[in-house]
């Protein structure tokens, strides 16, 4: 897309690895490169590598996950995160209907992502007041039901109901969590279940064990992605749903402000998200429920 708007481009791939990706960035700068658009290994670690590509005079876009703890970012390319969030979990409230203490299972993503929180956020927002009516009864994590009254949670709390549900964005990890969480629970935590899962990836994992559990009668469980896997999953009725973010807007959005950047104009913001730091400006795209 950059090379049809005329510009010269270079992709480098970090490989999971926060130190790989700096080095990459420090290449880029030396190359010259007057913008930068990276997808952060680990939106901390990151902060160093964008206040580099500032103090060169490098323009720095963070492109689907936030780099935090830094005012070096000049914007944020994202999807609505907090609405991805917000319609796994209307979903199961829908799904829920009138039906009281349904034992409901939640699932997250990689703690170094700072999507992971964002998509915490917005579900628990939609979950935490039928969970408060008592439609939904949490089954995996004590952090969770401590706090259970609140409705927004700060970061450090989301942090440590994140800990001990995450996924890590790993199918294996989340399969080993769900066959570890449906060890301890008794039957009566089984039944009909309600999961949170994060993403389809791990939808598919956990979906799979509950599937496997000769206590769990159905289960209503979520994803996200659209994943061609998990479209055949929904189709076979092995997945309830999953949340379609269509990558090819994302790629115009940060072409868009890549070049409004270098002809030193400003990019089309829509509102900010907060990375510990700033308010990052933010062009959001949207998402659709499927």
């Amino acid at each position: 897309a950059l090379e049809k708007a005329g510009y010269q481009d270079e992709i480098l791939f970090s490989e999971k690895a926060a130190a790989r990706e700096k080095s990459n960035v420090e290449s880029l700068i030396t190359k010259g490169s007057k913008v930068l658009i990276i997808t952060p290994v680990d939106g901390t670690a990151a902060a160093s590598t964008a206040a580099a590509a500032r103090a060169a005079g490098v323009k720095v876009i963070s492109y689907d996950r936030l780099i935090r703890d830094t005012d070096a970012v000049d914007y944020y390319v994202t999807f609505d995160s907090i609405a991805v969030g917000a319609q796994q979990a209307q979903y199961l409230v829908d799904k829920a209907g009138s039906g009281k203490g349904l034992p409901l299972y939640l699932y997250a993503g990689a703690a170094s992502d700072n999507n992971a929180f964002i998509f915490f956020q917005g579900a628990w927002g939609v979950l935490q007041p039928k969970i408060a009516d008592g439609t939904f009864v949490i089954k995996n994590s004590s952090e969770a039901i401590a706090l259970q009254g609140k409705a927004e949670l700060t970061r450090d709390e989301q942090a440590k109901i994140i800990a001990q549900v995450t996924t890590d964005w790993a199918p294996a990890t989340a399969k080993t969590l769900a066959e570890s969480n449906l060890t301890t629970a008794t039957a009566a935590d089984k039944g009909d279940v309600y999961v949170l899962a994060p993403n389809d990836d791990t939808a598919r994992a956990i979906g799979d064990t509950f599937a496997a559990d000769k206590d769990v009668k159905s289960f209503v469980i979520t994803g996200q992605d659209a994943a061609p896997a998990s479209v055949q999953y929904i189709i076979d009725g092995k997945q309830s749903m999953t949340v379609f973010k269509d990558v090819r807007t994302l790629v115009d959005d940060a072409i868009s402000a890549a070049v409004a950047l270098l002809s030193n104009t400003a990019p089309n913001a829509q509102g900010s998200y907060n990375n510990g730091k700033i308010d990052v400006p933010a062009i959001q795209s949207a998402v659709v429920s499927v």
